[in-house]
């Protein structure tokens, strides 16, 4: 089985994975760390994330407010099945799992010297001619939601981490996380005196293969859902569409299962000089069909009637655009030219990402017409999905258009996007914190939601939560 490698480059400086003076440095200091493992879909990744204690550094400008020590992802080579298999998936994370942690371990700091010789990790000696290494904190490892068999080997992993170690686990909301990654971008780039950014309460607008929703992130583990999906996720809608309008020879000539970054290539390959949008500036016109020059027209998603109550749901929807791209195709036969795919991937884009906007714009007027409710100020846009660029341009236009100017758009670099251990990582770090960690008894969770008023209780509503700081 072929496996490809994507390595992430620490975020600090452009350094990459080499032990930096500033690592060195930090390895005589006392901040939080923590070893993450992310193991909910295709995905395996582990990261090594301190969280530095500002007491240590009076002088502004010394040292970021974290530091992220190793970072590594290996995908599942999914392209046999032109999507995501399961058992594809646990072999990828039986495969390399381990080996990432082994590597990672080479990345611990030093144990500060008050610890040396009393609390380590003995490993053969590095290039440093170092041979101990400080134990993480705790261990932190994705819970769910998931693929339960991938979740389980991830979260079992980090049980025998923590009983050896003797550490406490913190089992962590894969979707809490993605919300979180820009606080995570925040302590990584700015310096430990400043506050974590963005601060509670703002918007999310969580994206990707699985999932497709818009989150009033009001507190750590108070996140309301306004909107999902009730059929396909956007991710999964795109991936479909990709497979149909891409030309056979590209889909056939890449290891690459990222179909929806295949298709935003096709679709613009000048990037920002090929978009030509104008967001619609009224609700009557972004329900208007419009007809290509080929003939065929998108219908925008729950739209049978401008005044009718589903065009006002707050809901999603993406199923009908995958089934109206399937007629299209078929409709325009074998003989179908590259500019009609081209006009394809730019309009089933832009319908979907207009949907997105339109709940956030309804889910932004109802909490400005809340007379309790604190004003939301910022929009962060996260999940594979996230990392297109398109996306992004729309939903800028979209809400200018809309009198929201003043809205901050938040997209996490496109590493950290997709699936990725550092995002854990954080919310481990964010959750540990605030007193939480989590019982070995835990199983993984294939469903798990984000909000306080689901019927499984939200995050806390897991059990095998501990809070040791009450």
């Amino acid at each position: 089985m072929i496996y490809y490698k994507q390595l992430f480059p620490e975020m600090i400086g452009g350094l990459g994975f080499s032990r930096s003076p500033i690592c060195r440095a930090l390895g005589h200091t006392r901040g939080l760390l923590t070893l993450a493992i992310e193991t909910s879909c295709d995905d395996t990744s582990v990261a090594l994330l301190e969280k530095i204690d500002g007491s240590t550094y009076p002088q502004p400008g010394s040292t970021p407010g974290a530091i992220l020590h190793f970072h590594e992802r290996i995908t599942a080579n999914n392209q046999v099945y032109q999507g995501i298999h399961p058992v594809i998936a646990l072999d990828s994370h039986q495969t390399n799992l381990a080996n990432l942690i082994s590597r990672a371990l080479r990345y611990l700091p030093i144990p500060i010297d008050q610890y040396r010789g009393r609390v380590g990790i003995r490993l053969s000696k590095d290039s440093d001619g170092i041979s101990e290494k400080r134990v993480p904190d705790f261990i932190t490892v994705t819970r769910g939601p998931g693929i339960r068999s991938s979740l389980s080997t991830g979260l079992d992993t980090a049980k025998g981490l923590a009983v050896a170690w003797q550490r406490p686990l913190v089992a962590i909301n894969h979707m809490q996380a993605h919300a979180l990654t820009p606080r995570l971008v925040a302590a990584l780039e700015n310096d430990v005196a400043e506050k974590v950014d963005p601060k509670f309460p703002f918007f999310s607008l969580l994206v990707s293969g699985g999932h497709t929703m818009l989150v009033h992130s009001k507190e750590l583990v108070d996140h309301q859902i306004l909107a999902s999906t009730h059929d396909i996720a956007i991710g999964d809608m795109i991936d479909k569409c990709a497979r149909l309008v891409l030309p056979a020879e590209l889909l056939q000539s890449t290891e690459n299962t990222m179909y929806g970054q295949l298709l935003e290539d096709f679709a613009f390959p000048s990037g920002l000089a090929d978009y030509d949008y104008f967001a619609p500036a009224t609700r009557a016109e972004e329900l208007t069909r419009k007809t290509s020059s080929w003939g065929w027209a998108y219908g925008p998603p729950l739209a049978e009637t401008r005044s009718g109550s589903k065009s006002k749901a707050m809901e999603y929807s993406f199923s009908g655009l995958e089934s109206a791209t399937k007629r299209f195709v078929r409709s325009a036969g074998p003989d179908i030219v590259d500019l009609e795919r081209i006009d394809l991937a730019r309009e089933v884009m832009r319908v979907a990402f207009e949907h997105l906007a339109s709940r956030v714009v309804m889910g932004l007027n109802a909490i400005a017409h809340e007379s309790d409710a604190a004003p939301i100020a910022t929009l962060v846009v996260s999940g594979g999905v996230a990392s297109n660029q398109f996306l992004k341009h729309v939903l800028r236009q979209y809400l200018d258009s809309r009198g929201w100017q003043k809205i901050r758009l938040i997209f996490p670099p496109p590493r950290l996007c997709t699936d990725n251990a550092a995002m854990i990582a954080w919310a481990g770090m964010e959750m540990f914190e605030a007193g939480w960690e989590t019982d070995l008894s835990c199983k993984a969770l294939r469903k798990w939601s984000v909000d306080p008023n689901a019927l499984d209780g939200g995050i806390l509503g897991a059990n095998g939560w501990k809070c040791w700081g009450h």
